[in-house]
């Protein structure tokens, strides 16, 4: 079956006063009809500029495409003016972005922020639209929808702001749902509420979900499967439950081990990536995370490893899988209990 998604070697860099930044660096990925795809790794690994470039929505200059292919529902977009774009944003693809603060214009009210969109995209009466505005509002749970339609964002809260912006994203039923870390900087049961909403829609429309995050503790319940990005390149690629239980990758590793458990003793030191991520000004030549991997070879240094799968789809990008390499497997020490039990993720 056809991906309703497909990314191809995507390559995205920014020009600079101080010279070319390589932000994405041949990124491949799948999103399938009804599936929940979440992309994790650390701030600057080019997440949110992936999830970006696919939308159209990169400031170009300084931003620059410089290689790829972006095809969905089987048609090339990457090719599409900004113009022929506008059919699918709103429409076909919508986004719930980070800071739910400057996202929502603060001088306007909600409803007129929400109605703006839906009589666009499904040709609607203006009266017709405010009733789809507050019916949208009333989904995400919030109270008296009728009278946070007529509020002004800085009004809301965080969560309520959030809720809003998810509101505004459903409302003209996408079949692509891109979430770039909707959940950052709400409290643990606002991130559980947020996250239980975007599944119910999942369920409701069977639209299909790409969400990007640095927190893998929070999608444990909600990926169908999971891709780790570091620096600009997808290093591992599998199922939920695959990637939790039998990780492949060194930085999967520890991305899993500084997550607590729930029976980690309050005086257990967590597990701490050495280092700090590599300069994309000069991108290296070899594994981008070798010199914080305490697995290193001479041949990460020198030459990018190839990928490597497994009939089971797990895909990762490690010289530890060749067959010439040293048998290492996950350390115990580092990966803590899962949050969860094995047969309770997806």
């Amino acid at each position: 079956m056809e991906p309703l998604l497909n990314v191809e070697d995507l390559q995205v860099s920014f020009q600079t006063f101080a010279g070319e930044v390589a932000a994405v660096r041949g990124v491949s990925f799948q999103v399938n009809k009804g599936e929940t795809l979440v992309i994790v790794g650390e701030s600057g690994g080019g997440k949110s500029v992936s999830m970006q470039a696919i939308m159209g929505i990169l400031p170009m200059p300084p931003a620059r495409i410089k290689g790829g292919r972006i095809t969905y529902k089987g048609e090339d977009i990457l090719s599409k003016s900004d113009k022929e774009m506008e059919k699918y944003r709103g429409k076909e693809f919508a986004m719930i972005f980070q800071d739910s603060m400057t996202s929502l214009n603060p001088t306007m009210r909600v409803g007129r922020q929400m109605t703006e969109g839906i009589r666009k995209h499904q040709k609607v009466s203006a009266q017709t639209a405010k009733e789809i505005a507050i019916d949208m509002l009333r989904q995400v749970g919030l109270p008296n929808p009728d009278k946070i339609y007529k509020r002004y964002p800085h009004t809301l809260s965080g969560g309520q702001r959030q809720r809003v912006m998810i509101a505004i994203a459903i409302s003209s039923k996408p079949s692509l749902l891109f979430a770039d870390e909707p959940t950052t900087a709400l409290d643990v049961t606002m991130q559980a509420q947020i996250l239980d909403i975007m599944n119910q829609l999942k369920k409701d429309t069977g639209a299909s979900i790409l969400l990007v995050t640095h927190n893998l503790g929070i999608v444990a319940e909600m990926a169908d499967r999971i891709a780790v990005i570091y620096a600009g390149q997808i290093v591992e690629t599998a199922s939920a439950r695959e990637l939790f239980f039998h990780p492949k990758h060194p930085y999967t590793w520890g991305l899993l081990g500084a997550m607590p458990g729930m029976e980690t003793d309050k005086s257990t030191e967590l597990y701490s990536i050495k280092g700090t991520p590599p300069d994309m000004f000069c991108p290296p030549i070899g594994c981008a995370f070798a010199p914080r991997c305490a697995y290193c070879m001479e041949a990460c240094r020198k030459e990018a490893p190839e990928e490597y799968r497994e009939e089971n789809g797990h895909s990762t990008r490690c010289w530890l899988l060749d067959e010439r390499a040293p048998k290492v497997e996950a350390p115990t020490a580092v990966i803590p209990k899962p949050l969860l039990n094995e047969e309770e993720v997806q």
